[in-house]
């Protein structure tokens, strides 16, 4: 008959099991009242106890994502892309437009701009109302049609 008199040895994993159940549980319960307290400014909620701030035209924040959002980071994010197209189309103009006789300012034909830009951008036109909308550029008309527009003079303000 053998015995085993080997030293019990502690087994402390059943510990850190116990305090890891112990923390996902406390950060389950964290995520929930913070999920709860959320849904209750969520117009699209099924909860009955929603309470949505209405903001009106004129207030502060009206039309604006929160701050610190993911919305407001996408938002600034595009911005500044844009900012960058809009300096791109900028340079592609002084590079392969021509200065105007009567005050030096440089045009370009819609159509020339269109075949050289479509190697950097499928967006000329967005592009171009942008850069009307900031002042950077001139022509005439609300939108620009391949084809039709090709000998429209595009004129770069700065």
């Amino acid at each position: 008959m053998e015995t085993n008199d080997a030293p019990v040895q502690y087994d402390d994993r059943a510990d850190a099991c116990v305090v890891s159940v112990k923390g996902l549980t406390e950060n389950w319960q964290k995520w929930s009242t913070e999920h709860q307290q959320y849904q209750k400014h969520n117009p699209f909620s099924n909860d009955t106890a929603t309470v949505t701030v209405q903001l009106h035209r004129g207030q502060e924040g009206y039309g604006k994502p929160p701050e610190g959002s993911k919305t407001e980071q996408r938002g600034k994010d595009a911005q500044s892309h844009i900012c960058r197209e809009v300096e791109e189309l900028s340079s592609v103009i002084k590079e392969i437009g021509r200065p105007r006789e009567e005050d030096g300012k440089i045009t370009v034909e819609f159509g020339t701009l269109f075949e050289h830009y479509v190697t950097i951008s499928n967006k000329l036109v967005g592009v171009l109302l942008r850069a009307r909308k900031q002042g950077l550029v001139h022509f005439e008309g609300e939108m620009l049609w391949q084809g039709r527009d090709d000998r429209l003079i595009i004129t770069l303000l700065q």
